[in-house]
């Protein structure tokens, strides 16, 4: 069938509007009409060419939809379904699957990882030449192709553009915290980041009944959403992240510190600004050589934890449709996330504004 797309010729280029080929759905796949797509730092490092990708790719993987065909031997959703886009489908069998440890996925490697869907290969072309599919997702199109664990079902009645951020950065944000930090009532918690992920940080520390949460970042903008998200405090661009906190904590430091932005000084700033036994939860990814140090000695002495949280770190498949439902019963923010809509021949202006820290999200919407 014929769509249309935004495709990534080259590093460090404008994304073109094009017509291109998709086909249909074969065993194990479905095909889904976009409906919204979140625009996510993970779209915006390919085209800035911090993260190499083979081009041309269509970029996009945060987003939502309705089911249209199915291939063969799917069982999990059907024609007329509202899915959210997965971009993690698990194989089910290996042993990170088996130990219910889904994002961690043996096969990943060899398919989200690389672009592909699970059959090896992507279903769009441009003429005779195959295009990559960003993650296996490729959702800043009209029509996308994926694997049948990448397109979860949701109750219907949701808004597409609230249900779009479902599908990385709310289940990214309210997962560290409950998933991967596992947060104790009452507990201070500092968020590095306030964009779309450390907003879900921030109210995910809420829902856990956090005593205080502690929201940091450069600009006005964020700050302002994260009080309405739960946030106690704010900090805007202090000079030492470590010293803010400790100010703020009477010297102590923070039971738990989210670094949502995964530089080497917000790294290295997480891991000194926590307590003595804290927990750092690092979800921001930069560049891919990025690397962060730190003095092993106090982290050693003062016991502290880094982890490393990816996807929330739990099972899509159960936190998605668990999210949504949290959002009908009014105990999550999910339309105050969007706070920018564009038509997808604007995906430029849309990468723009999010490279700017315009504030929370924006999304592509159909």
């Amino acid at each position: 069938m014929n769509i249309n797309a935004a495709v990534l010729r080259a590093p460090v280029s404008p994304l073109t509007i094009e017509p291109l080929e998709l086909d249909v759905p074969e065993a194990g796949e479905v095909l889904v009409e976009v409906k919204a797509a979140g625009v996510c730092h993970s779209d915006l490092h390919p085209a800035l060419g911090d993260w190499p990708v083979p081009t041309p790719i269509v970029l996009g993987h945060e987003g939502a939809g309705v089911v249209r065909a199915v291939g063969p031997g799917v069982t999990s959703v059907a024609p007329g379904d509202v899915v959210v886009f997965c971009w993690a489908p698990p194989c089910g069998a290996c042993p990170p699957c088996q130990s219910g440890r889904p994002v961690l996925c043996d096969r990943l490697d060899r398919t989200a990882y690389r672009h592909r869907l699970p059959s090896g290969s992507a279903r769009l072309r441009s003429g005779t030449d195959r295009v990559a599919a960003f993650l296996g997702t490729a959702c800043f199109a009209d029509f996308a192709v994926v694997a049948e664990a990448g397109a979860i079902r949701v109750p219907a009645g949701v808004p597409f553009d609230v249900l779009a951020t479902l599908g990385c950065a709310v289940v990214t944000g309210v997962g560290a915290v409950m998933n991967a930090a596992q947060v104790e009532p009452g507990s201070t918690v500092v968020v590095i980041g306030a964009g779309g992920v450390g907003l879900n940080v921030v109210q995910g520390a809420a829902l856990s009944h956090s005593g205080r949460i502690v929201a940091i970042d450069r600009q006005d903008a964020p700050l302002r959403l994260a009080r309405a998200f739960g946030a106690t405090d704010v900090a805007l661009a202090p000079p030492s992240i470590v010293d803010a906190v400790r100010e703020l904590t009477g010297g102590r430091g923070a039971d738990y510190v989210f670094d949502t932005v995964g530089s080497p000084s917000t790294v290295a700033d997480a891991v000194a600004a926590a307590r003595k036994g804290g927990t750092i939860v690092v979800t921001g990814l930069a560049r891919i050589d990025g690397v962060a140090s730190l003095s092993t000695f106090p982290f050693v002495m003062q016991e502290k934890r880094l982890i490393g949280s990816v996807y929330g770190s739990g099972r899509p498949s159960h936190d998605i449709p668990k999210l949504a439902e949290l959002y009908r019963a009014g105990k999550l923010k999910l339309r105050e996330l969007v706070t920018r809509t564009y038509p997808l021949r604007e995906i430029n202006e849309a990468l723009a504004a999010l490279a700017r820290a315009d504030g929370a999200r924006g999304v592509i919407s159909w």
